[in-house]
């Protein structure tokens, strides 16, 4: 029974809690909503405090912000048109004549983005009295200066300048605290000493004199239309006559002129038909012409192209054939020279690799022989002479082999040379020299002949033939 209430009394905290926590989140909503500020079109949202931006406000025109608590406040400028009566007395013209100016000027808060900050920075706070006490005295003292600056004359005849010249001095000052000048209407201008009243009757008497100049000229002119108008008339009448006169007689040369242009076109259509015609005949003999000349050159080219056919076509293929067998032939004469000079190189290989062979086996045997001789090359030398010493002789005996002698006379007067010897001597002796030398064969061998072989016999024998008589005397005989 006691648990109860105070398990009651948990719970009921508990909602309480969530109820204060709900309200607080709603109050914080509507905080933040009405923070919300928009900003209708006839005014200017002022946002100043932190704005974040560099500048002292932040100006909305036709918008909305969100205004932070605590950092940030706002407030409106309002937009609507402020007029201000000017009355200027007693303003100084160029030509120092004074003047009155009466004056309205309607001005208002400029939303134009840099102009609209100034108003931010020194119009805002300030009440419609101030700003248009502000205005005034800034729009005074331009009127002055824009016064002071033409003439009279410019001022009453020229009000378009002299507006224009009026706002482009007054806006220029007024936009630099943030206002713009909409409208201005000067209602008069008056000056003390009646320049301006004088301008005006000079003006009137120059229009009435004006007036009165135009009625009379307008009735000279009256007159003299009236004059020249009856001139004009019978002019006119009698140029109309001749007119009628001229006009008849032009159209009577127009009909002749009409008729013989009508021959001549006529002339003319025929000519041109007549010569139209023979144009065409001429063109359809030349054509005609044409068509043949071109029958004939297609004729002429189809029977060329059957002699091509017939002669030519057949040439170039006996000609192809030619030299087709032409390419066949140097192509075999090409690989038989290949063949032939492939077994010349064979056989040259062959054969030097035999020499080769040979001087090798030549160069072991002289290697033998010198290493027999005991390694004395004179030595091998004279042995290879000697083993040639029998086909020597045979040479030497061959040289007078087949010299053939029937017989010998040798006709002898018994008388001795200077030398000694006598004719038979001298013939025996010049016989034998006729055989070669061994001697000279065996020195350049570096040998020596044997002593038998050098011929000291036959020349003691030549020497005692020369002491004897010859067996046979006397002239004729024959041995």
């Amino acid at each position: 029974m006691l648990t109860l209430p105070l398990q009651m009394g948990g719970g009921g905290a508990t909602l309480l809690v969530i109820g204060f926590a709900i309200l607080f989140f709603f109050i914080i909503i509507i905080s933040f909503i009405r923070r919300y500020k928009r900003c209708p079109s006839d005014r200017i949202l002022v946002v100043y405090g932190k704005v974040g931006t560099g500048n002292s406000a932040k100006c909305i025109h036709g918008g909305a912000a969100f205004i932070w608590p605590v950092i940030q406040d706002y407030e409106f400028l309002d937009l609507t048109p402020i007029s201000i009566e000017v009355d200027l007395t007693n303003a100084l013209s160029r030509q120092n004549i004074r003047v009155n100016v009466p004056s309205r000027f309607t001005i208002g808060i400029s939303t134009e983005p840099g102009v609209m900050q100034n108003a931010a920075e020194r119009l805002l706070g300030l009440g419609l009295k101030e700003v248009q006490e502000l205005a005034k005295e800034i729009i005074f003292g331009q009127l002055r200066l824009v016064v002071a600056s033409m003439d009279i004359e410019e001022i009453n005849a020229d009000r378009d300048k002299f507006l224009t010249n009026i706002s482009q001095s007054v806006e220029s000052e007024l936009k630099k605290v943030g206002l713009k000048l909409i409208n201005v209407n000067i209602t008069d201008i008056v000056d003390e000493s009646g320049y301006i009243e004088a301008l005006g009757k000079e003006a009137a008497a120059h229009a009435i004199n004006a007036a009165r100049k135009s009625v009379a000229e307008k009735n000279r002119d009256g007159a003299i239309g009236e004059a020249n108008a009856v001139q004009d008339e019978r002019s006119q009448v009698a140029a109309a006559n001749a007119k009628a006169v001229e006009g008849e007689n032009l159209a009577k040369i127009d009909i002749a002129n009409s008729d013989s242009l009508r021959r001549q076109r006529e002339a003319e259509a025929e000519r041109t038909a007549i010569a139209s015609e023979k144009v065409q005949a001429a063109k359809a003999l030349e054509e005609s012409y044409s068509a043949e000349r071109d029958a004939e050159i297609a004729r002429a080219e189809r029977e060329r192209s059957s002699q091509m056919a017939d002669i030519v076509i057949p040439a170039q293929i006996d000609k192809q054939k030619v030299e087709i067998e032409a390419e066949a032939e140097a192509e075999r004469i090409r690989r038989r020279a290949k063949g032939e000079a492939d077994a010349i190189l064979f056989k040259a290989q062959a054969e030097a690799k035999g020499i080769f062979e040979v001087l090798t086996k030549q160069a072991e045997g002289l290697d033998k022989i010198v290493k027999a001789a005991g390694n004395s090359p004179k030595d091998a030398v004279l042995l290879l002479i000697a083993d040639k010493l029998p086909e020597l002789v045979e040479k030497q005996a061959e040289a007078i082999k087949n010299i053939k002698i029937d017989k010998v006379t040798v006709w002898d007067s018994g008388n001795k040379t200077a030398d000694g010897k006598n004719s038979t001597a001298n013939f025996i002796s010049g016989m034998y020299k006729s055989v070669p030398p061994l001697q000279e064969m065996f020195n350049m061998a570096g040998m020596d002949l044997p002593e038998y072989l050098k011929g000291k016999d036959v020349k003691a024998k030549e020497g005692n033939d020369d002491a004897q008589p010859s067996k046979e005397t006397g002239s004729g005989e024959e041995e």
